[in-house]
């Protein structure tokens, strides 16, 4: 089956200055943009070691500060790409001029006070601003989409995302730090997606926590159950500390509609950050057999095209829609601190 899974470049696109050189930019950001043909303007970090390092490895410019990656933003009409950890966003976000054209890394700030701070900033600056929720552009879910819009998939009755496997944490020892991570760092993705296909839950149902194998890490599963009335059943069922082979794990989102249904492999979770190739079947309205749905590329990195062509195709007029924008964001924030509200509620007592 031949479906749409690329977003549109922009007519002109605009220099990209980032902020932040941690690993995401070297894996994603920087890869996603040589791809696209996105001239990257240089990059700055408070640590400059780590700046230079990633600079001569793409043979970038290392800016020695914020004011003067600013600065020459300011005079190539740039676009900033924020890749910070959370609690910095919001400090750079005061610093950029009036009007700026910004791509947030998500989580939009630690918590949800975090991001009503980064929402006002970006109002009263007058930031057109997007966070990089940037599974939903990823091929796999460029294809779904499009898949609806031609009929194959009508009425999701079921949406389940499954995982089962072991997600290396010693990669990201930044996590040690922080009080909040499975949702609030990965899980975040899939509810941001399912929000993208079904819109903001009424409610939600929620425990996330620890395991005894990963102790320096405040929570590596999560199960949680969003409300959307009568009809429809969501469900996420989270395990990153999978420890028995390759043979059962598993990184799956599925779909069961009133016509159709779809199942999306997350290969990049298999192995990470090898990865595996991502898969998208679809059994289409009307037919009782699976088709492979062809398509090039992964979550990493030709979703992280897709979330800066949005921008710049918004700020040119080009998309009508900024499907990340901060406002957007801020409802997967909402969501997002739900699930925590839950969690520690305890549930109901027996």
């Amino acid at each position: 089956m031949k479906l749409n899974y690329q977003w549109p470049l922009p007519s002109q696109s605009r220099p990209i200055a980032i902020i932040g050189s941690g690993g995401i930019v070297k894996d994603a950001h920087l890869p996603a943009y040589q791809k696209a043909e996105f001239e990257v303007l240089g990059v700055f970090d408070i640590n400059p070691e780590q700046s230079v390092k990633i600079a001569n490895s793409w043979s970038l410019k290392a800016f020695e500060s914020l004011d003067s990656l600013i600065s020459s933003a300011q005079s190539q009409n740039a676009v900033f790409d924020l890749a910070l950890p959370p609690s910095a966003v919001a400090d750079v976000l005061e610093q950029l001029p009036e009007q700026a054209t910004v791509l947030i890394q998500k989580p939009m700030g630690s918590d949800l006070e975090e991001a009503k701070l980064i929402k006002a900033i970006c109002e009263r600056k007058k930031l057109t601003a997007a966070v990089n929720f940037q599974l939903r552009f990823s091929p796999m879910m460029l294809a779904l989409k499009d898949a609806m819009s031609k009929g194959h998939l009508e009425g999701i009755l079921d949406l389940e995302v499954h995982l089962n496997l072991e997600t290396p944490w010693e990669l990201f020892p930044f996590l040690k730090k922080m009080e909040r991570v499975e949702i609030a760092v990965h899980s975040i993705h899939y509810l941001d997606l399912i929000r993208s296909f079904l819109g903001t839950p009424k409610s939600v149902w929620a425990q996330t926590l620890a395991h005894p194998s990963t102790p320096d890490f405040a929570q590596t599963r999560t199960s949680a159950i969003l409300n959307y009335g009568p009809e429809i059943r969501c469900v996420l069922s989270i395990n990153h500390n999978y420890t028995k082979g390759p043979k059962l794990q598993s990184a799956q989102i599925r779909f069961d509609c009133q016509q159709g249904a779809a199942a999306v492999k997350l290969g990049l979770l298999l192995d990470y950050p090898r990865g595996e190739p991502d898969e998208v079947w679809i059994c289409p309205s009307g037919k009782e057999q699976w088709e492979s749905v062809e398509f090039e590329g992964g979550w990493f990195p030709e979703a992280f095209i897709g979330t800066m062509s949005n921008l710049q195709r918004f700020a040119l007029s080009e998309d009508h829609q900024l499907h990340t924008s901060v406002e957007d964001a801020f409802e997967t924030m909402r969501l997002v601190e739900a699930c925590y509200k839950s969690s520690n509620s305890g549930g109901t007592e027996l």
